[in-house]
């Protein structure tokens, strides 16, 4: 069987070189940005010779640095969730925020807040994790509940109210356990509390992932055929559905635990990567692994100049670009285009 795909626009090869190049330069400007502007001079001499005797590089190693490593590895997390989401559901508005992931693992860690504050980080990640598995569960067993052919907007839906229910449910615990900061930071979303401590769980979990779900990448294209024709070609869909599953719960659950609910970018980046790189998802999952980390470090640069020396949450800046789009494809969709 012969299978035509959209021909790539752009080299994955050129994508990744030129991204990279990219997120390292956006990566060391932001480091210079916030309340205290820092010359780049200074950072460069920060990392070449520290001086823990110098203010500005304690500022630059210790609060600086992990919060844009944070943000890129989220946002490599989140783009890559969204991409394997949208192949093996076959719904271009897939996105761990709209289908009920984020509101799970936020409500597992309001829960955490509440009654486990105790169990660490680690605990934190873990219960985070369940939340998400939850919160999807919920979502697509009411979708499958009713059987017929829109399923894309009723996924939509189910993801809406779910997602709601969660919220509430989470600022209720908040409000009734007297953890209603901690948990109004992971509504919103936000990278300001971003330390190596944090950083160094949530890098091997969120790198562990991104492999495995670079190494699907075949698998999702094939699968985003249609469940018959992967299963014709030899295809185990069930267990590809099934490790597919576990990647995006593990990258969209680290990352609320780490920044909280940020949603849209895994709606936005995978058609973002769709038009520059083709249909093949073993090139889309590393260009929007790369296109994520860009975007996220844009958004917390944004985060940070748009109202000093105030911060606007992460969430919100996401929400301004990701809800016209989001509005954007919903038209689309109710066209047939």
């Amino acid at each position: 069987m012969k299978i035509r795909q959209k021909k790539s626009l752009v080299p994955l090869n050129l994508i990744v070189t030129a991204g990279l190049a990219v997120l390292i330069v956006m990566m060391c400007f932001s480091i210079t940005q916030g309340a205290a502007d820092i010359p780049l001079k200074t950072v460069r001499e920060a990392f070449l010779s520290f001086d823990s005797a110098d203010s500005y590089h304690l500022m630059i190693i210790d609060l600086r640095l992990p919060r844009v490593l944070t943000s890129a590895f989220v946002g490599a997390a989140l783009g890559v969730a969204g991409a394997i989401m949208q192949g093996i559901t076959r719904n271009p508005m897939a996105d761990s925020g709209i289908l009920g992931i984020n509101s799970g693992a936020g409500f597992a860690v309001a829960l955490y807040f509440a009654f486990m504050p105790n169990l660490g980080y680690g605990g934190l990640i873990f219960c985070a994790f369940i939340g998400a598995a939850f919160g999807a569960l919920l979502v697509f067993g009411i979708t499958a509940a009713k059987r017929g052919n829109d399923t894309s907007m009723r996924l939509v839906l189910a993801g809406a109210a779910v997602s709601a229910l969660l919220t509430a449910l989470s600022q209720g615990i908040g409000l009734s356990f007297q953890v209603g900061v901690d948990v109004l930071f992971w509504t919103v979303g936000g990278v300001a509390n971003a330390a190596w401590k944090q950083l160094s769980i949530i890098a091997p979990v969120i790198t562990a992932a991104l492999i495995g779900g670079i190494l699907l990448g075949p698998s999702v294209s094939i699968l985003n055929m249609g469940e018959d024709v992967a299963k014709g070609l030899g295809l185990k869909t069930g267990a590809v559905q099934g490790l597919c599953t576990v990647c995006v719960l593990a990258l969209a659950g680290t990352s609320v635990a780490a920044v909280g609910a940020v949603a849209f970018v895994g709606l936005i980046i995978p058609h973002v990567s769709r038009f520059l790189v083709g249909v093949d998802y073993q090139k889309m999952i590393p260009a929007s692994a790369v296109l994520g980390a860009i975007l996220l470090v844009l958004a917390d640069l944004g985060a940070r100049v748009v109202s000093p020396p105030f911060e606007v949450p992460l969430g919100v800046i996401t929400a301004l670009i990701g809800v016209p789009f989001f509005l954007h494809l919903s038209r689309n969709e109710r066209s047939g285009r």
